[in-house]
């Protein structure tokens, strides 16, 4: 956006008292340039910033707003369940009527347990494999993020064979080296370390449609690959569908793909827009907690009432009224004009379409793996995203960041962002 004095002012003071201005990094703007904009209200698929200005929102909170901001639904049942206590630290009614939801609609979860955030979630799952298996190790995938606990924050070795690499200052390379890091849609890649270390591996993680390095779909058959050699090999296969889940299908993409991991790690949708995660799976593995087993996990929030009340709202609504048709629908309608409006401006770029998730990425492709998504030119996706910003359409402030859509997006928010997106490539030819 051009001049907007208020948020610079919240901004410099932000900055004296916040590590970067910011409470998580993406929000500070460093991969597009300039100043974040701060918000004070948002409605639908619109959101306001301080100094008043409005924009059609593609981040939505991202992922969890998948009603829009504030529904009337969720924020009316917030409310009332605010009127009986913001915190028990006791169990209450609404983590029982949360976990038969899930367990209900989730094919892999015949037990779940609450937590507060997806990186909980992760973390978890991974502590109750390596439990569960007596094993230590574990298999991840380049560009597939699963929140920021020490195990998770490794990057690829330099092989295939290669033990990870810390990506973050804090991580101990000890325990970075459980971690073996691969290319994402590479079969034979996992093969291969199964075949040298399979009876070391407690469980393989993966989103199974990454989406943290831009939008990457799986190429056919990857998924039920891993299925196969984790089955196998006695590892656990673990879905990330903290994104996906509940937005590609009630279900998740192990509905739709038909391919059922050991445990799931859930979070933003079904939490309603406030704090919430959850892990679930085989009742086998998931009595191996504690109190009835032995690996230790525990929360003084979980299960909190208010984000139980808003994540059942929210994920009713999405049945009553069968979102996902309606996410498809708007999905393809912008997915035909983002792809029209490439074709005339003469540009080689990628667009890739799940659902209500998308990405544009300004490489001309095949984009199967972050290696692939990194060839992008990051300085023109940044002179787009600001293009279209100043034109009232906020896009994540990253190329490696994927957009979601609402059911509160209209056909004429989807029209006025198709004529935005093509106003915005034609100057950047």
């Amino acid at each position: 956006m051009a001049d907007h004095p208020r948020s610079q002012e919240l901004f410099a003071a932000a900055r004296k008292r916040i590590p970067g201005g910011v409470n998580s990094p993406v929000r500070a703007f460093r991969a597009v340039g300039g100043e974040p904009f701060f918000t004070d209200h948002a409605s639908g698929c619109r959101i306001r910033d301080v100094d008043g200005r409005e924009c059609i929102d593609y981040v939505g909170t991202w992922g969890p707003a998948i009603l829009g901001h504030a529904p009337s639904v969720v924020i009316d049942v917030v409310r009332a369940a605010a009127g009986h206590g913001l915190s028990f630290g006791i169990p209450n009614p609404l983590e029982v009527e949360m976990a038969d939801f899930i367990c209900t609609r989730v094919p892999s979860a015949e037990k779940v347990r609450m937590v507060n955030s997806g990186t909980e979630a992760t973390m978890s799952a991974i502590r109750l494999a390596r439990g569960f298996s007596g094993r230590d190790k574990i298999v991840k995938f380049d560009g597939c993020y699963h929140g920021h606990a020490d195990s998770l924050l490794v990057r690829a070795g330099s092989g295939a064979l290669t033990h990870g690499q810390p990506d973050s200052a804090g991580v101990p390379a000890a325990l970075a080296a459980l971690t073996i890091t691969l290319a994402f849609n590479d079969a034979a890649a996992v093969e291969q370390v199964f075949a040298l270390e399979g009876d070391t591996i407690a469980a393989v993680i993966v989103e199974p449609v990454p989406a943290n390095a831009g939008l990457i779909p799986p190429l056919p058959g990857y998924l039920q690959k891993l299925r196969d050699l984790c089955t196998a090999h006695g590892a656990l296969l673990i879905f990330d569908e903290v994104m996906t889940g509940f937005r590609l299908a009630r279900g998740g993409v192990q509905e739709l793909s038909g391919i059922t991991p050991d445990l799931t790690a859930l979070g933003k949708i079904i939490g309603g827009g406030l704090p919430v995660g959850a892990f679930g799976g085989r009742a086998d593995i998931m009595d191996h907690l504690s109190p009835d087993g032995a690996v230790y996990q525990a929360g003084t929030l979980s299960g909190n009432p208010l984000a139980m009340a808003a994540g059942l709202a929210q994920l009713r609504e999405l049945e009553r009224i069968d979102a996902w048709t309606q996410l498809e629908n708007s999905g393809a309608r912008l997915e035909a004009g983002v792809r029209e409006a490439i074709a005339a401006s003469g540009r080689d770029l990628v667009f890739h379409r799940a659902g209500s998730m998308f990405c544009l990425f300004f490489t001309s492709g095949p984009v199967h793996r972050l290696g692939d998504a990194k060839k992008s030119d990051t300085a023109a996706f940044a002179r787009f995203f600001h293009h279209c910003l100043d034109r009232g359409v906020y896009w994540p402030p990253s190329q490696f960041e994927t957009a979601f859509l609402s059911t509160s997006h209209t056909e004429a928010d989807i029209d006025r962002t198709v004529e935005v997106v093509a106003d915005a490539l034609r100057r950047l030819s």
